[in-house]
């Protein structure tokens, strides 16, 4: 299962956020850059105060006018430049951070489109939105904003200090008294909010469900009038994810309280210790305004320490998530036998002619208990060349489990299938999935028109002549009569259209790409009668010039295939015609009947 909760384990923040070095570097010279502008413009508001004693144990002192209109303009052009250096800050790393969240979202992206379907089994879907979203703002909030002004306020209290000290060491010591409480605290505090932090944006992933679902499943809610407990179980996650929000919130609250309140005191005490000194001529006025003003210019660098924690903790923790996702495996030729533990098999040379093999085919689930039956075992097979086989059983007998296997949805356990003699696992998935194409029970459209989901079944060079041809196999031509034709959007899951008119549309994806294997799961399940014989009638040109695998559950769709195969239990029981089985077997016979349905 996904790390969808809070761990408690060690872990280093800092060794986390590196993992981000290899989206950064290729910006890292103007991030540089802008680090050191920031540096910059932040010691330059350091030199205020040494305008501001020369100009009281000077010009004032002196009851010199001109001196103070002097310092009055320093005063001016410095907090003019400091303004414009942040500013200059925030353009440089703008565009550079835009870029690095850009990729990161697309690498992401695109590796959740490689990732096995065991992964996505496995995963909320929300849970994998909020890392592509929440996670990743989070992130180039932190690059943008914490991760700079960490160093800047590091070396600007570093400066300052050196520059109190310069001026009294005395009143230096003062003020550094409240460093190891402050410390101590901070080191407290990132521990404990690191897991508050987690818990939080894995509670935004559950929420981020409950919306996607309740959204996709609004008919469901509404027919069964479920939506007052919908929006109970909303509002209590809801409700959830306030308490461990204002947890934060206390966190944060605590910390800077002590983070303000003890610099404050520090700054009394200096204050009235400069002031005796003032008066015992110990010490010039000039010196004391400097020395509190630079102080007072260290008050942010200093509160903003609890702030700046508490954004990294939450960037070290939209990164752990990120890459829990990016760090699964992803497909490729071995991996199979990666997760299994498996050796590959050696395979045949090709062979022109040999159709659809599946020998000694086993497979069990990833999550299934080991010691638990497979859903599938010892499965041998043969579909010939050219030949369209009926896959018939009982419900959870596997069928669906099977016909994922040939376009390696799911890896095999153990045996192995071949496509004309060559093994499924010799070949690329972008290649193996140009040979089969596959129309599933649950017909799954995307929000863009009729035509661009179609022809998803087909390489970049197909145009109107395989769409046409495709509505009219699938007896999909209602597209034509759609308000803009096949242009027409059909909105998210293809909801606007029928059950019947999503599987017809889903049907024709599968054929258009005149695939030389074609793998049917039930396709024409949500069909009435007239229109399931006028698909059958197009079907059989179809499955003439290819090699077909069809889970059946109605007689009319098993009529369309050469011989039907029996799965019982996880096992092939039987094969044959479908006179052979009807006469032959008593189980085929049963589900033929029609009785397993109507139970």
């Amino acid at each position: 299962m996904p790390p969808t909760r809070a761990t408690t384990r060690e872990r280093s923040a800092v060794r986390i956020l590196l993992r981000l070095w290899p989206y950064v570097r290729p910006v890292r010279v103007r991030l540089s850059v802008a680090a050191c502008v920031a540096i910059v413009a932040s010691c330059t508001g350091l030199v205020i105060p040494l305008v501001l004693k020369w100009m009281v144990d000077g010009p004032v002192a002196d009851h010199d006018p001109a001196g103070v209109w002097l310092g009055a303009l320093y005063l001016l052009l410095l907090g003019i430049a400091e303004a414009l250096l942040f500013g200059l800050r925030r353009w440089l790393v703008a565009r550079p951070l835009s870029r690095v969240e850009a990729g990161m979202r697309a690498d992401l992206y695109g590796h959740l489109q490689r990732l096995p379907v065991a992964f996505h089994d496995r995963w909320a879907s929300g849970q994998l939105l909020s890392r592509a979203t929440t996670d990743l703002m989070l992130l180039r909030m932190f690059l943008a904003f914490p991760l700079t002004f960490l160093l800047v306020n590091g070396v600007t209290i570093l400066v300052g200090v050196l520059i109190m000290l310069a001026q009294d060491w005395t009143l230096g010591l003062v003020i550094l008294v409240p460093a190891v409480p402050m410390v101590w605290t901070c080191v407290l505090f990132e521990k404990r909010y690191a897991e508050v932090a987690r818990l939080a944006q894995d509670q935004v992933g559950d929420l981020t469900t409950v919306v996607e679902e309740s959204v996709l499943g609004i008919r469901i809610i509404k027919g069964f009038g479920r939506h007052r407990s919908q929006a109970r179980a909303f509002r209590d996650l809801v409700r959830t994810l306030r308490t461990t929000e204002l947890r934060k919130a206390r966190m944060l609250a605590a910390i800077w309280a002590v983070i303000v309140t003890l610099p404050e005191l520090a700054i009394g005490a200096a204050l009235f210790w400069g002031s005796i000194q003032v008066a015992d001529g110990d010490l010039s006025a000039g010196t004391l305004v400097a020395f509190l003003s630079t102080a007072l210019a260290l008050r942010w660098p200093v509160e903003s320490i609890g702030f700046l924690l508490a954004m990294s903790q939450e960037a070290a923790t939209a990164t752990e998530r990120y890459f829990e996702a990016r760090d699964a495996l992803q497909e490729d030729v071995d991996s199979a036998a990666a997760e299994w533990g498996l050796s590959a098999s050696p395979h045949r040379p090709a062979s022109d002619n040999d159709g659809i093999r599946f020998q000694s085919v086993s497979f069990r689930y990833p999550d299934a208990d080991p010691e638990s039956a497979p859903a599938l075992a010892h499965i041998d097979l043969h579909i010939r060349p050219g030949e369209s086989m009926a896959l018939v059983g009982a419900t959870g007998s596997g069928k669906t489990t099977l016909t994922a296997l040939i376009p390696r949805l799911h890896e095999t356990t153990s045996g192995r299938i071949t496509l004309d003699g060559t093994d499924i696992t010799a070949l690329s998935r972008e290649e193996l999935r140009t040979l089969v194409a596959v129309a599933f029970e649950e017909p799954t459209l995307f929000s863009a028109s009729v035509g661009e989901n179609v022809l998803m079944g087909a390489d970049d060079s197909a145009g109107e002549p395989e769409l046409a041809r495709a509505l009219a196999v699938a007896q999909a031509d209602f597209a034509h009569a759609l308000p803009q034709g096949t242009a027409t959007q059909v909105g998210e899951q293809g909801l606007s259209l029928s059950g019947g008119q999503r599987q017809r549309l889903a049907l024709a994806r599968a054929v258009v790409g005149r695939p030389r294997f074609l793998v049917l799961d039930d396709p024409l399940s949500a069909l009435d009668v007239h229109t399931e014989a006028a698909v059958e009638a197009a079907l059989r040109d179809v499955l003439a010039d290819t090699t077909a695998l069809i889970v059946a559950h109605r007689p009319s769709t098993v009529l369309l295939a050469d011989r039907v195969a029996l799965l019982s239990g996880g096992r092939i029981t039987a094969v044959g015609t479908h006179q052979e089985l009807l006469r032959g077997n008593t189980e085929y016979a049963h589900l033929m009947s029609g009785e397993d349905h109507r139970r």
